[in-house]
């Protein structure tokens, strides 16, 4: 087997992190997401650079934050500078035949322009896996960089917005074999004013704040059907993996690009900083080479950062010196590194772009034990809460005088990130 391996990078969007059943969730079953935690590690600490597809995209695909690429919504411009720097150029310039197929949403540069041979644009799921192996089917004489990228399960916006889905995509079911509702469903108390005004301000966006307990039940059994259906034509693309005999030549990365808030909190779809909206899968799986069925719990990782370093690792190629990020490669192999972060930040900007909420900047700061998050406006818009023994996030500790220190802490932390990264939040940091 080559020292330079295959890289096959797995993308579906808006799933969060809880939402396969090797994750221990019963209430869908993910064989494809599953063979990969199997024969991988599963890193059960990774989050999101930003709960919003494009901002999310564009900083995976440089490994630089949201704030620093310049796409901060589902529009805008990338730095001039970053346009030919993205992962498939690094990759290219290394020696790997770089493709890619399905969504992009990366505003203001091409496929081609980052680097990659275009096998298939736009939503097209099934088309995915089919134009992968055909790819694959060539077989290039160069190691390859292959990205399948899959739109569900963000179809799920539809059924929030009351639209229907594409005919015949996933069905209802009867109420009694939806989902129980989550056990954060309520809204917590002391929760930050500036979603509820967000909520109430976007009814297109959140036409949810109407539902009753089986509008959300519904919603949730069509969201698990969805990530049931990605699922399927995942395992199609391993299928054809192990049948071209690439499956131990070829490390697989699965990620999403971030969460939904699928009910906790009243919450549906995105940008909120809550865990569901955050918090994603990822997974790194070579056969015989990563340490198979582990799951890491301790290590903060965090897709906008890491992802390119990663796979620079893998491909025996050099890291631009002004990344911030880590690779993860040693701990998928079991090989502990000598130090990684104890903090990462998530950026979110409330609202769509140029509706209600879309100039409001917000951030979290994810420590060992806590997540800090602080938003613009209104009451109650810092939120503290122990992730240890509150993963529920129902309680908010900044309320309670107990945690001023914890609080103070956190505070300065993340000021000290956004001064050094030069993240405009500074201006709504508390000192």
């Amino acid at each position: 087997m080559s020292d330079r391996p295959n890289l096959l990078f797995i993308v579906t969007d808006q799933q969060f992190a809880g939402a396969m059943s090797c994750a221990g969730n019963s209430d869908l079953h993910t064989p494809a997401m599953d063979r990969l935690a199997e024969t991988g590690v599963r890193f059960e600490r990774a989050y999101c650079p930003q709960p919003l597809c494009a901002p999310c995209r564009a900083s995976f695909m440089t490994g630089f934050m949201p704030h620093q690429t310049g796409i901060i919504s589902n529009g805008g411009e990338m730095r001039e500078d970053l346009r030919t720097r993205g992962m498939g150029n690094l990759l290219r310039a290394g020696g790997y035949a770089c493709a890619y197929a399905g969504k992009w949403h990366v505003p203001s540069v091409t496929m081609e322009g980052f680097g990659y041979q275009v096998l298939l644009s736009g939503n097209d799921d099934a088309g995915v896996p089919l134009k992968c192996l055909e790819f694959l089917k060539e077989r290039p004489e160069e190691p390859f960089f292959l990205v399948a990228s899959f739109i569900n399960p963000h179809d799920i916006c539809q059924v929030a917005r009351n639209q229907p889905l594409p005919q015949g995509e996933v069905a209802d079911a009867p109420i009694e074999e939806c989902p129980s509702l989550p056990q954060n469903f309520a809204i917590p108390p002391f929760a930050p004013d500036a979603l509820e005004f967000l909520r109430r301000a976007s009814n297109r966006v959140y036409p949810t704040t109407e539902y009753n307990d089986e509008d959300w039940r519904h919603l949730r059994q069509l969201y698990y059907r969805l990530c049931e259906k990605v699922d399927s034509e995942i395992g199609v693309l391993l299928d054809g993996l192990r049948e071209l005999g690439l499956e131990e030549d070829t490390v697989v990365i699965f990620v999403s690009d971030h969460g939904d808030g699928h009910g906790a909190h009243h919450w549906n779809q995105k940008t909120a900083l809550w865990e569901e909206c955050i918090h994603i899968p990822f997974i790194v799986s070579q056969k015989g080479t990563t340490q198979a069925g582990g799951v890491d719990e301790s290590h903060l990782v965090s897709l906008g950062l890491d992802l390119v370093p990663t796979l620079c690792d893998y491909a025996g190629v050099d890291v631009p010196e002004d990344l911030a990020g880590a690779s993860v490669r040693a701990l998928a192999e079991g090989r502990a590194p000598s130090d990684w972060r104890n903090e990462l930040v998530v950026e979110t900007q409330l609202g769509l772009g140029s509706g209600p909420g879309g100039d409001m900047i917000a951030r979290a700061l994810v420590t060992e034990q806590h997540k800090y998050s602080v938003y613009p406006i209104g009451r109650y818009r810092e939120q503290l809460v122990n992730l240890e023994t509150d993963s529920g996030e129902m309680v908010n500790l900044a309320v309670d005088a107990k945690y001023r220190d914890v609080l103070d802490d956190h505070r300065k932390r993340l000021l000290a990130w956004c001064e050094e990264t030069e993240d405009p939040f500074r201006r709504f940091c508390v000192r």
